[in-house]
C-alpha cells in the first residue's frame, strides 16, 4: 500500500478507491491521529487525497492583543526631554 514506483509525487500511502469505500472510516481515524495523507487511487492512477483537516491559520493582525499592553498616551507628542537625549545619542545609532 506504499507509493507506487511510477507515481513519485504521491506522498505516503496510496490505497486502490474499493479499499477505501470499504475501509473509508477506519482511515479517517487514521489521518486524523497520523497526520500522514493517503492517495486514494482507481485504475491505478491517483484521483484522490484524504488529509487531515487543519484549521485556517489565524490572521497576523490582532494575534497578539492578549500579550500585549499599552502604557500611557500613545497619541500625545514625546516630551522635548527625549528629543534631547536622542540628540547626544545620534551618532551612537551608526
Amino acid at each position: 500500500m506504499g507509493a507506487t514506483a511510477n507515481d513519485a509525487t504521491a506522498p505516503g500511502r496510496t490505497i486502490k478507491a474499493s479499499e477505501f469505500k470499504a475501509k473509508c472510516l477506519k482511515l479517517m481515524d487514521e489521518v486524523a491521529e497520523s497526520g500522514e495523507e493517503i492517495v486514494i487511487t482507481k485504475n491505478g492512477r491517483p484521483v484522490s487525497r484524504l488529509m487531515p483537516y487543519r484549521g485556517k491559520p489565524q490572521m497576523a493582525f490582532g494575534r497578539n492583543r492578549d500579550n500585549i499592553r499599552i502604557l500611557g498616551d500613545i497619541v500625545e507628542p514625546m516630551p522635548a526631554e527625549w528629543f534631547e537625549d536622542a540628540d547626544h545619542r545620534e551618532g551612537d545609532l551608526f
